[in-house]
């Protein structure tokens, strides 16, 4: 199904995005500020990236014992999370800066992920925040079919039964498939839907960049480790497995409670395309909030535990979202609308496990709602 022929068509509560904006936009008027990024966001992303970057120098250039060797490596797994989700998402999502200019040239931060902007952009921006959850058209709930089922319109197979044990381990995956073949497997299949061209690219200038974008990546962080350090090689391939591992599993902990949760509806297209379902509501009954009361974690996740306010405006810089989410919530409630949100970041992974179970034990894995 082609994205640009799905439709949301529900006129239910319609008129709260419109009464929510005109309040979001007066704060920020009030109070004098940018949506966009201020000093501690610059902070944040200079210390985000001496995370990732100075364990690499290290390792590099200082003669490590083993156990020192694989701390590195630890800790470039847990600057890695942080750039991806502190730095790279805001920029792509155009919040980092007002300039446009400024946010893609702090979007490439992600050749030091090993991924692709532009892909990036495509599924995150164009696919899963349009359509939060819509089934056959976010890819955020479209993994391997036949490994994971995060949705009740996917098929169940009897593997799934399993998955709320071994999705941790597929999702350790996450970044080692992004950082080699994901993204080739991506421009292929947005280049026969279309989308491709939405970026304003030639499929054959985007596979260009995807290929260059790899050379330097693995240039980085296999080939100097390789030739500078007097690591055996095994080390080194250990020390990346686990980088890309501890990553890939911090970033599901932090996206999958916020969408794949017992609380979300997932919404199918009629046979015309149309969602019976105003956009932004539909945001609201397929995300959910977690540990918001949690400083240190909202700091280091970029605010992405702020998922609604995150949904609902994907330009406004996350520094704002913890301010904005009293506007949100109080907005929600006065239209009888829901505001899913847990109290901690463990009630936040136990609910997304138990959908995990859910979808593996039930064909239609029962809504709350």
């Amino acid at each position: 199904m082609q994205h640009q022929n799905i439709r949301f068509t529900g006129t239910t509560n319609s008129d709260f995005y419109k009464v929510l904006r005109t309040r979001v936009n007066s704060y920020f008027k009030e109070k004098n500020i940018s949506r966009h990024a201020n000093a501690k966001m610059v902070i944040k992303t200079i210390a985000m990236l001496s995370i990732y970057l100075t364990p690499l120098v290290l390792l590099l250039t200082l003669d490590l014992s083993f156990p020192l060797y694989m701390l590195m490596w630890i800790i470039m797994g847990i600057g890695m999370a942080g750039v991806g989700l502190s730095v790279m998402h805001d920029a792509n999502h155009g919040a980092y800066s007002k300039n446009e200019s400024v946010n893609r040239l702090i979007s490439k931060v992600m050749i030091l992920l090993g991924g692709s902007d532009v892909n990036w952009r495509i599924q995150h921006n164009v696919l899963h925040h349009t359509y939060t959850n819509v089934a056959d058209m976010d890819e955020d709930i479209k993994p391997p079919s036949f490994i994971l089922r995060f949705s009740p319109h996917a098929k169940r197979n009897k593997l799934h039964r399993f998955q709320f044990i071994y999705a941790w381990f597929f999702y350790g995956m996450m970044t080692m498939m992004w950082s080699t073949t994901k993204d080739f497997q991506q421009a292929l299949r947005y280049k026969s839907k279309g989308l491709i061209e939405t970026q304003k690219l030639t499929f054959q200038s985007h596979l260009f960049t995807i290929i260059i974008y790899k050379l330097i990546y693995h240039a980085l962080f296999i080939v100097l480790p390789l030739v500078f350090s007097d690591a055996p090689w095994y080390w080194l391939l250990l020390g990346w497995l686990t980088m890309q591992f501890i990553c890939g599993v911090i970033l599901a902990a932090i996206f999958q409670p916020a969408h794949v949760v017992p609380t979300s509806d997932y919404p199918v297209p009629d046979e015309s395309g149309n969602v019976d379902a105003d956009w932004a509501v539909n945001q609201l009954y397929n995300t959910a909030n977690f540990a918001p009361k949690d400083h240190v974690l909202t700091w280091y996740v970029g605010g992405l535990n702020y998922q609604v306010e995150h949904h609902l405006f994907p330009n406004i810089c996350h520094v704002h979202y913890p301010k904005i989410a009293k506007i949100v919530k109080e907005t929600a409630l006065e239209f009888n609308l829901p505001y899913h949100s847990y109290n901690t970041f463990f009630k936040a992974l136990k609910g997304h496990t138990k959908m995990l179970y859910d979808l593996g034990k039930y064909d239609n894995a029962p809504a709350i709602h």
